[in-house]
């Protein structure tokens, strides 16, 4: 799926602020490395960089687009094309971000381990994910896909996205791959102005993109005006026509723990 930096960066406040609630939780003190995963345009690795400004900061995303702002955006650091599902840097990092991305990787069982092996003793891995796919905004692609004329084109849209697990499995998969865990879910309330049409935008940087990408035009123009009239009847407009919208997230930190030396044997 092709991303758009210019079309994610139009709500950029209202994306930075669940990353600065993520990376202020991160207990790690002393970071000398650290990796964002899914970098996007490099808002988030520009928000790492200033929550550790001695560490080493790298990005990595698979859009050339993305890469192309981050690259402009943060000129002095090194971002490199990839794919998290066989990122094959072994590290040792002692933070690795993952924001709004890890929901596009598969087999989550597999990955966060691996993503937690990276880490040096003591360094976290730092994810956010939304958790919204029983939201109306997400609900209301699934049944505009599946009632419309372009159906069978959609049939496997849906599942762009990785399965959804909840927060207890998260938290079960990590403690046995040996890091203490610190989990919640948070709901934002993002006012938009402009009413539905402010809703649709948001999310065809982001949740749209998978149903939108096998339609011609014709057919995109069509599935939006069908989708945003749903949306106006799900997000009525406040009078002065602002929109809050719900927006559920989940975080987790995973902080590798210490290896402890055994004691020797017969010291007094």
């Amino acid at each position: 799926m092709d991303w758009s930096a210019a079309q994610y960066t139009r709500f950029e406040d209202e994306r930075n602020r669940p990353i600065r609630d993520l990376l202020a939780r991160i207990p790690t003190a002393e970071v000398k490395r650290a990796a964002d995963l899914g970098c996007g345009p490099g808002n988030s690795t520009e928000l790492l960089r200033a929550r550790f400004p001695a560490a080493a900061v790298t990005g990595m995303d698979s859009s050339p687009d993305m890469l192309t702002a981050a690259r402009k955006r943060l000129p002095d650091v090194r971002f490199d094309a990839g794919d998290i599902a066989t990122w094959s840097d072994p590290g040792p990092y002692d933070v690795i971000l993952a924001n709004a991305v890890l929901q596009w990787v598969p087999d989550h069982a597999t990955l966060l381990p691996a993503l937690l092996h990276k880490l040096t003793p003591g360094g976290s891995l730092a994810v956010q994910m939304p958790d919204n796919l029983d939201e109306p905004s997400h609900r209301l692609m699934r049944d505009t896909a599946s009632e419309g004329p372009w159906a069978d084109k959609l049939k496997g849209a849906a599942n762009a996205r990785t399965e959804r697990q909840d927060a207890s499995w998260y938290y079960r998969v990590l403690r046995e791959a040996g890091a203490t865990v610190d989990l919640w879910r948070t709901t934002y309330f993002h006012p938009l102005t402009g009413g539905a049409s402010a809703v649709v935008e948001w999310f065809k940087g982001s949740g749209l993109r998978p149903f939108l990408e096998p339609l011609d035009a014709g057919e995109k123009t069509d599935f939006l005006a069908r989708y945003q009239s749903a949306i106006a009847r799900a997000y009525p407009a406040l009078p002065d026509g602002t929109v809050l919208l719900p927006f559920p997230r989940l975080f987790l930190i995973a902080t590798r723990r210490e290896i402890r030396s055994p004691p020797v044997s017969g010291a007094p």
